[in-house]
């Protein structure tokens, strides 16, 4: 659970969204710490094609996800890293265990316009 701005955040309803986007193979989403907030909406996505963060934002609003629980940053990474079972190790992402995208160093990262 991501507890941001005061509002519960469940990370299975924001990924179950942005699953759904064609362009989108895997995704996982966390918490990262942020001062004003406590904690933003993050989203790490393995893309299947070029997207960018304003498409998965917009994405998102028009699915009917609240504002609230939308991520606030979209970082685009080469794998999403998990355990030999095949569980998802959010853990290893809120510590920087993780390979940005090839070749989109510069703008892997994105924050969406609010």
């Amino acid at each position: 659970m991501i507890i941001t701005g005061g509002e519960n955040v469940s990370p299975v309803e924001i990924e179950s969204c942005l699953s759904l986007h064609p362009a989108v193979l895997e995704v996982a989403v966390v918490g990262l710490a942020d001062e004003r907030w406590g904690k933003i909406v993050a989203a790490f996505v393995k893309r299947r094609v070029v997207v960018e963060a304003q498409e998965l934002d917009q994405f998102c609003r028009n699915s009917g996800l609240a504002n609230f629980k939308r991520p606030r940053r979209y970082i685009f990474v080469h794998a999403i890293p998990k355990s030999p079972v095949g569980k998802l190790l959010r853990r290893k992402l809120l510590a920087g265990e993780y390979e940005p995208e090839r070749g989109m160093a510069l703008s892997g990262e994105a924050e969406p316009g609010s």
